[in-house]
């Protein structure tokens, strides 16, 4: 696996409107996810980067010439009582197979290890097979399954934990 020119960086003019659109057209083609799904990512990508400390939280994003093309996020918001939140976790379909996702994995894991957070918690659902082999692979375990909406669609929603 070669990476494509892709560069890891934190925060780049326009992530914000990219990360919500690379949701947007993924989760719609694959799961019918609508307008409520995007305005929900890009509400909660705005307001988690503009309350966004650097000494407690993570954002990367994986860029070809400065365009992102996957992103993944820590977020420590809740982090005394659940655990480091980890977020926003996408590559673009056209890097799939690149390793630009184990990567992006591998440095949000790395930062929760180095400020020594006792563990890293998400929320997916059922049928992402690609992405819960590599939290499996990477040591998190799914805790919870429950129906539930918050993509705006009724999903058989899964939460995976990693303790450090």
């Amino acid at each position: 696996m070669t990476l494509p020119n892709i560069k890891i960086k934190g925060y780049v003019p326009g992530s914000i409107g990219r990360i919500a659109e690379l949701h947007a057209l993924y989760y719609h083609d694959a799961w019918q996810f609508g307008q409520y799904f995007e305005a929900k990512v890009a509400t909660e990508v705005s307001q988690f980067l503009a309350r966004f400390k650097a000494d407690q939280d993570g954002f990367w994003t994986a860029c070809r010439d400065n365009r992102v093309q996957g992103s993944i996020a820590i977020d420590s918001m809740n982090v005394a009582s659940e655990g480091a939140h980890l977020r926003w976790y996408i590559v673009s379909p056209e890097f799939h197979g690149h390793g630009i996702g184990r990567l992006l994995l591998n440095q949000a894991i790395q930062f929760c290890r180095e400020l020594n957070y006792s563990r890293i918690y998400l929320w997916t659902f059922e049928g992402l097979e690609s992405a819960r082999c590599l939290y499996e692979q990477n040591g998190f375990r799914m805790v919870l399954q429950q129906e539930g909406a918050q993509w705006g669609k009724n999903v058989n929603e899964q939460k995976y934990v990693l303790k450090l």
